[in-house]
């Protein structure tokens, strides 16, 4: 078996492993208990604290622990609506192309009264900050633009982008679930204000992540009924979960350069032997993307028969977003950064980890190949394509 589907998730390290073990069988007092056994949860709850806002250069009680990376994009975003509300500000400006925790949380806020600015996406998958500048007014009290792409893995300029919004006193917050573990962040220097971030992509459990909240922004509560994380979180927190969470990212902090290199250069291979394929595109900037990510279309195929061939072949990728793996609509993603439906409906993901040796690349240009080849071979808009009827796209 090949898994390269590791932007859906990642396996578990066996050191955030082993700490989640020692946590749930040594250590599971409640953090919010006064006797020593509690109290003890509590110091591995703030020490996990302290170890993650160090990765990213944040203090310690600008983290707020939550269940992943959806719930962090929620309150980074209904808080900071909140706060312009209060202000008469009811802007807010994203991309067309973020996670659905994004785009569904503005939804709601456009029922609300909120007016939402989606940034057109450029052709490689780009945002450029003058994008930004030019769309922010007197109202806008809130920027929200992915760190990474989770489809096509294009890495946005953060730091440009955060230096526009810091000039214009307008909230920042990046969704970088793909990108914590993976890339080098500091919150401070890229002037973002606040980050979302989840454990399973970085080789810690699901159902943990963290939002990092700059000081002097006030949170709104999404869940009421306790005083844990300060006030704004409700529920005893997970601590197993905290504590492997932190130990995975600080192990991938400290093997980044080195994983990322290797990484790259797989990449590199990949894109090379797939561009072979006739009428095949990839998806996104060719070198400002993620290490691990490869993302192709290939015209006159369908994308979910494509997988379940490779899956027959024991390789383990997806079409886009975990998150939307039932949906029939092709990926909005693909759409934003201008693929026609019939293509973008022909999309492979690829993203590959650590473990993935070069036989296995090569594996995978191999199969790809045969499997594109020979869904064309019945495809009856290949017979259309290669007959004249309708016009080659890609």
């Amino acid at each position: 078996m090949i898994y390269a589907d590791n932007a859906a998730t990642t396996k578990i390290s066996d050191a955030a492993m082993n700490t989640m073990i020692s946590v749930l069988s040594e250590n599971y007092g409640n953090p919010s208990s006064l006797y020593r056994f509690g109290q003890r949860a509590k110091e591995i709850l703030e020490k996990a604290r302290t170890d993650v806002a160090a990765v990213i250069n944040a203090e310690p009680r600008e983290i707020t622990f939550t269940s992943g990376g959806s719930e962090a994009d929620n309150q980074a975003i209904i808080s900071a609506a909140e706060l312009g509300k209060k202000s008469g500000k009811k802007h807010i400006i994203s991309s067309a192309f973020e996670h659905h925790a994004v785009l569904h949380t503005l939804k709601k806020l456009e029922k609300d009264g909120f007016e939402v600015t989606l940034l057109d996406v450029h052709q490689n998958g780009l945002i450029l900050p003058e994008q930004v500048e030019n769309a922010i007014r007197e109202d806008t009290c809130l920027v929200t633009i992915m760190y990474a792409n989770n489809e096509i893995g294009t890495i946005q300029p953060i730091s440009e982008i955060g230096a526009v919004c810091r000039k214009h006193n307008v909230i920042f917050h990046t969704d970088a679930v793909q990108a914590v573990g993976h890339l080098p962040i500091d919150v401070k220097a890229q002037n973002i204000d606040m980050l979302s971030a989840s454990a399973h992509k970085f080789h810690g459990p699901k159902g943990v992540g963290f939002l990092y909240v700059r000081k002097g922004i006030r949170l709104t509560n999404l869940i009421e009924g306790g005083a844990q994380e300060r006030g704004k979180r409700a529920g005893t927190e997970n601590v197993p979960g905290i504590a492997a969470m932190a130990t995975a990212l600080e192990e991938a902090v400290q093997k980044m350069n080195e994983i990322s290199a290797d990484l790259t250069a797989k990449r590199d291979k990949l894109i090379s032997g797939l561009k072979e394929i006739p009428h095949s595109a990839l998806n996104g900037d060719e070198k400002q993307r993620l290490p691990g990510n490869v993302n192709f279309c290939f015209e006159g195929i369908e994308g979910e028969a494509l997988l379940l061939l490779l899956d027959q072949k024991g390789i383990l990728a997806s079409s886009g977003s975990a998150c939307t793996s039932g949906a029939l609509d092709p990926s909005h993603v693909l759409l934003a950064i201008g693929r026609v439906h019939d293509v973008a409906h022909g999309s492979l993901r690829l993203s590959i980890g650590e473990d993935i040796t070069d036989e296995d690349v090569d594996e995978i240009i191999r199969s790809v190949k045969e499997v594109v080849e020979y869904l064309r071979g019945f495809s009856p808009i290949w017979r259309d394509l290669i007959s004249g009827k309708k016009e080659f796209i890609l």
